[in-house]
Parts: C-alpha cells; structure tokens; sequence
C-alpha cells in the first residue's frame, strides 16, 4: 500500500497508542512519532516507546516536558510519589489537561512538517474517567487548532468507540509485540501488577481471551 500523507501518532509505549500506530502504519500513513517526558513517575514507557518506534520503522521524537512536574506536584500520583498510587481509578490518577497539552505539541509538530493528521490512543473503556478522551474533547480541539494554525489537520482517536480488550484483538491481527509496551504507573523492571493501569491491563487481556505476555511483580 502507498503512502496515504504524512501523520503524527502520539506514542506513549502503551497498549492504545501502540495499536494506533501499527494500525495507522497498515493504512499507509507516513508515520512520525512523538513520546513525552512530562515528569511522569512511569518515565520508563519512553523506552518502550522507543522500542515499539524501532520495530515499525518509524522516527520518534522525545519531547522533554519535565519542568510540569512543578505543576502536577501535590495533584497527581503519576508525577508525585507522595499521593498513593490506587488500584482502580481515583481522582489523583488524572494528570490535569495531560493530552490538551500533547495534543498542542502534535499541531505545531504537525504543521512544521506538512503533516495532516495526529493520532492517539483515546479509547471507550477511559472516555467515563478522563475527559480528554473523549470524542467531544478531540474533535473541539480539533476546532482549535484548525483556527489556531489555519491549517485543515484533522484530530482523531481511531479506537475511541472500542474496549482495551478490542484493542488488544486488534494489535494481536496486527501483529503489535505487547511484550513491549508499558503500561505501568511505576518505573520497576517489571510491571507493578498492583497499579490501576497493571489492574486495567490484566483485566483486558483475559476480557479478551488472549495470552498476557507481560512480566508482573504481583
């Protein structure tokens, strides 16, 4: 299949995003990675999302956003080892206007390479959770950046009506190496397997009857 444009696909090193990518690859894109140091506990899944970059054959820029720490400190268990770290989803797990600000980063990337479509990993079983994965979110960001750039670069989260566990149906046809991905809120040699993303990651896997290749410490 022939390139179909240039896109951007933001490459966290998890499950969703590394689906998109391979999915996007498959539909011909011409695909640039963008991964994010934002402070992040879990800063090793920018490793991962490097290896999963690799394995596609894809460029991956590491975007150092470090210095929000100093803002997500005091309000989000991701960025501070001093709020508990739940095991199902509490208020602390969401990094305040975390893909608001990826997003934005995407566009002006986007935009500086001609590119016209940016994709993530937004997907049905975070849409109750997280506002900024929702479609309604998206697609008025969408708006904003049409309008803040004068450009017509279309925002979209190709799995937003889907389950992890379609998700992972979808990356095992695809052929994604889960064994790959991180999904852990920590940053241990292996997965926590205590975490609310550990706990959403195994629950996915035998929602959807396939084998969990991951390495958990419990």
């Amino acid at each position: 299949m022939g390139q179909i444009g240039k896109c951007i696909v933001l490459l966290s090193g998890g499950l969703d995003s590394s689906t998109v990518a391979y999915w996007a690859k498959k539909q011909g894109y011409n695909l640039r990675g963008l991964s994010y140091k934002y402070g992040q506990i879990g800063a090793k899944e920018v490793e991962h999302a490097n290896l999963i970059a690799q394995k596609l054959g894809i460029s991956l820029k590491i975007i150092d956003l470090s210095s929000l720490k100093e803002i997500f400190a005091g309000v989000t268990s991701l960025c501070d080892e001093n709020i508990e770290m739940t095991p199902t989803f509490s208020q602390p797990i969401i990094v305040p206007f975390r893909n608001a600000i990826f997003l934005s980063v995407a566009v002006a990337y986007a935009v500086s390479i001609d590119a016209t479509k940016v994709l993530y990993g937004a997907q049905s079983s975070d849409e109750p959770f997280y506002p900024d994965c929702r479609r309604e979110f998206y697609k008025t960001f969408e708006k904003a950046a049409k309008l803040g750039t004068s450009k017509d670069i279309t925002i979209e989260a190709p799995f937003s009506d889907i389950a992890k566990s379609e998700i992972i149906k979808l990356g095992t046809e695809l052929g994604v190496p889960f064994q790959l991905t991180w999904s852990c809120y920590l940053n241990g040699s292996k997965h926590c397997g205590k975490c609310e993303s550990c706990t959403n990651r195994k629950k996915a896997f035998k929602e959807a009857g396939i084998y969990d290749p991951t390495g958990y410490d419990e």
